[in-house]
């Protein structure tokens, strides 16, 4: 029995087998990409001499597919330098090497014979133990298996990661008949800890969980549109946001997963399934399918239900007119019911408000959710043993906000069901039963615990101590500090999180209260304390709409004092004489970068976009983050004098000044913001409980506050250095003025000012400096320019 995976065999090197690779190759696990012998030269191959026998041609559709992933966008890789952990090969040289590793992955084409004969020549050289898995999107595991072993069958299951394999959180893990449940436990704890997945157990049936139930859904949807002539825009802008399901909607999914795959998922249930009624659905409409034969199957082809063109008035988005073929301007679709849908709060809020307003929008969200939820409780038993597998894979799967059951409670049970039955629809026995015992909801919290419907009775739900819910610990009335923009939480075992929750998680005033108030509260009370949320965004940095109203008041006393308090609160957590871990996630940038600085580690979730992005708003860093950067770069050259300083604040100059952001948690690295005893945790799910741990773990050790360190700086020699590099960018047409003018600004910061080169300064020093460059900055017209430009646009202004 395995009880570890380090080395890896993926077979197939085609865009998911690569990504797959790339996926375990940032869990850090060893892999070997195999594919077939090209029997064919290229054109560059013969030109080079090679021949068919050499190693180079032999492994090239391995070997070009690892090239391939460090070009892709987005990035399969969470970094360029993990491609390494990868070496390709062939199955003809290295089927041996396959008895050299703990888990192979085949991901081959989807077709049940060639899989057989794969699983055959697997077999061959298996090494007992080995743990091997299809990554099949809906063919019988047991009939891949039927000819091989017992002893294979034990290690043998089915493993469909979802595309892209790094940004999907959804692995549905199948077991065979004969796979052993312990191998079946073993592969849901690894996958969850190590690949930072969301696991769910399928039933082996005809494309599982989530591709049966969101193909289902898609083909409902676009049988509604052709019977009562609704438009591509209209679905789409009813099956977005409105309903809790993602801005890609219904036919912008089908374009980005593409039409030919879909039409091949529906056809896999509509060959396999017995029942007439559901062939009938899976049965693809000609539209469809004369769009694939067209070859207008999405964004791979350029165009599919959308198509982006050029015209005079610059890139235009068309959608398709399914009735004449025909495209035409995408239009802006608006109703009564999605306005109000649009202003209400929550997604709960969204979805009761879109169906609460009678009109043809709120009828279309009725008539496309009604029959994804009754085949849901349809298919309950069949495709998987609980109600929580089939709405966590269809929230980690397709990124609906609700699965179907949590989403049939927010419409309310009862009254739907009611309207369902006299629509005429045939509602589930089990459904009418358990309303009958008097319950009103498929889920029920109590003291923030939930349960669940499970087989005629409600369940607890399984919590793994790595799940740490902050939204669950204010239910459970955990809350020890509170105020509109933080809450301070009582996260267990004497330690504290401050959880940031204004809107975008946006730093003013009243968070920096609740950081100061927080930081006095811990050292009192607490063992430490996490920074950490639950928003979408961890922190998209200060408040700019303040900070603009009060420089164009020329209130400079005010924009001075509200400097101060960010920068007295920074130091506030970083003078905490208990330990601080920050652990971020999605955006964080700006003043939440600040905000993660000043602690003594960080825990990054796998995908964090990490960056001092200031200069996009027109000024630098003030809240400490110049600060920090120089402080760095003076640890890095520390016990020796005679290091030039220079080329560590160069690269700091670089990266704030082009406001650089990380691709991945793992990307911090590169840009140097992650610390020696910074780390990723790959499940984003875990952030929380890993970094309460590390707390817990600096406290046993008996942590003592560092003492504060003198920054050495690279002074007015240094500063000209950087000068000059932002003169260069001028003369060569690279930046404006302006943004001269503010590089010129870091420059004077990052290198301590007008001292000598070699200077000792203070953390204050350094401070003081930041908030003079940031308060001039503030009261220039193009700054004050570049800030509305944001606030109003969304994106940067470069004048």
């Amino acid at each position: 029995m395995v009880n570890q995976i380090q080395k890896a065999a993926v077979i197939g090197s085609g865009v998911m087998g690569a990504a797959i690779a790339a996926h375990l190759a940032g869990a850090g696990i060893s892999c070997l990409l195999l594919d077939i012998v090209p029997t064919v030269l290229t054109d560059e191959e013969t030109k080079a001499g090679l021949t068919t026998e050499q190693p180079k041609v032999r492994n090239r559709l391995a070997a070009g597919a690892i090239e391939r992933l460090k070009k892709t966008n987005p990035a399969p890789l969470y970094s360029e330098a993990f491609a390494a952990r990868i070496t390709p090969g062939n199955l003809e040289d290295d089927l041996a090497r396959l008895s050299g590793v703990d888990w192979i992955i085949e991901v081959v084409v989807e077709r049940l014979d060639v899989k057989k004969q794969l699983l055959a020549r697997i077999e061959q050289v298996w090494k007992p133990g080995t743990i091997v898995s299809s990554n099949t999107s809906g063919i019988s595991i047991q009939a891949m298996a039927e000819d091989c072993g017992p002893e294979f069958k034990r290690h043998f299951l089915g493993t469909h990661f979802f595309n892209p394999p790094r940004y999907m959180k959804l692995l549905e893990i199948i077991p065979g008949e004969s796979t052993d449940p312990e191998i079946l436990r073993f592969m849901a704890d690894f996958c969850e800890k190590r690949l930072g997945k969301g696991v769910v157990t399928a039933k082996d049936t005809p494309n599982f969980i989530a591709n049966r139930i969101g193909t289902y859904g898609l083909l409902v949807t676009l049988r509604e549109m052709l019977e009562k002539g609704y438009t591509v825009e209209e679905i789409d802008a009813v099956t977005g946001p409105a309903l809790g399901r993602p801005k890609s909607a219904t036919f912008r999914t089908l374009d980005l997963v593409g039409l030919d795959t879909f039409v091949h998922v529906a056809r896999n249930v509509y060959d396999l399934v017995d029942n007439e009624a559901e062939k009938t659905i899976f049965d693809v409409p000609a539209e469809l399918t004369g769009m694939v034969e067209r070859g207008w199957i999405g964004e791979k082809k350029g165009q599919g239900f959308y198509k982006k063109i050029k015209n005079e008035k610059g890139k235009e988005i068309q959608a398709l007119h399914l009735g004449t073929m025909e495209y035409a301007p995408s239009r802006k679709i608006s109703s009564a019911s999605l306005e109000a849908a649009k202003n209400a709060k929550g997604t709960a809020g969204k979805i009761k408000t879109l169906l609460s307003i009678p009109d043809k929008y709120s009828e279309l969200a009725w008539n496309v959710v009604k029959p994804v939820l009754l085949y849901s409780a349809d298919k309950l038993g069949e495709i998987a043993d609980s109600i929580v597998e089939i709405d966590n894979a269809m929230k980690w799967g397709f990124n609906w906000d609700l699965g179907p059951f949590e989403l049939w409670d927010v419409i309310g049970l009862e009254r739907s069901v009611k309207r369902m039955e006299q629509e005429g629809e045939n509602v589930p026995a089990w459904v009418k039963e358990w309303l009958a015992a008097g319950h009103t909801g498929f889920y029920e919290k109590r003291e923030g615990t939930t349960f669940y419907y499970n087989r005629g009775a409600y369940k607890e739900a399984d919590t793994r101590p790595e799940h740490i819910s902050l939204k669950a610990l204010k239910q459970q009335n955990k809350v020890i500090l509170s105020n509109s923009g933080a809450s301070l939480i009582d996260i267990g075992d004497g330690v504290a999180c401050l959880e940031f929750h204004s809107p975008n998680n946006a730093i003013g005033a009243d968070i920096l209260t609740m950081v100061q108030k927080s930081t006095e509260e811990v050292r009192r009370n607490y063992r430490g304390l996490v920074l950490a949320n639950e928003g979408r965004h961890f922190c998209v940095g200060a408040n700019v709409m303040i900070l603009l109203m009060e420089a164009q008041d020329g209130e400079w006393d005010e924009v001075d004092s509200i400097i101060r308090l960010f920068q007295n609160s920074m130091m506030a957590l970083k003078k905490l004489e208990k330990p601080v871990v920050a652990a971020p996630h999605s955006m964080t940038l700006g003043g939440g970068v600040e905000a993660c600085l000043p602690a003594d580690r960080i825990i990054f979730s796998p995908e964090t976009y990490f960056g001092l992005v200031e200069v996009g708003v027109g000024v630098i860093p003030a809240g400490g983050g110049c600060k920090e950067m120089a402080l760095r770069s003076s640890q890095l050259a520390a016990g020796d004098p005679e290091v030039d300083l220079q080329p560590y604040i160069n690269r700091y100059f670089e990266t704030i000044g082009m406001a650089k952001v990380s691709t991945s948690g793992y990307d911090t690295k590169r840009l140097g913001y992650m610390g020696p005893r910074d780390s990723v945790v790959l499940n984003g799910d875990h952030r929380i409980y890993t970094a309460k741990q590390a707390v817990l773990a600096m406290d046993r050790e008996g942590y003592v506050l560092p003492q504060e360190e003198k920054i050495r700086v690279v002074g007015d020699s240094g500063k000209a250095v950087l000068q000059i590099a932002s003169y260069t960018m001028k003369l060569g047409g690279y930046i404006s003025d302006h943004d001269q003018l503010i590089a010129n600004k870091l420059a004077h910061v990052l290198a301590g000012g007008d001292v000598p080169a070699g200077s000792l300064v203070s953390e204050q020093y350094m401070l003081d400096l930041e908030r003079e460059a940031f308060l001039s900055l503030c009261g220039e017209p193009k700054t004050q320019q570049r800030m509305q430009h944001m606030l109003s646009k969304g994106k940067p202004l470069r004048n």
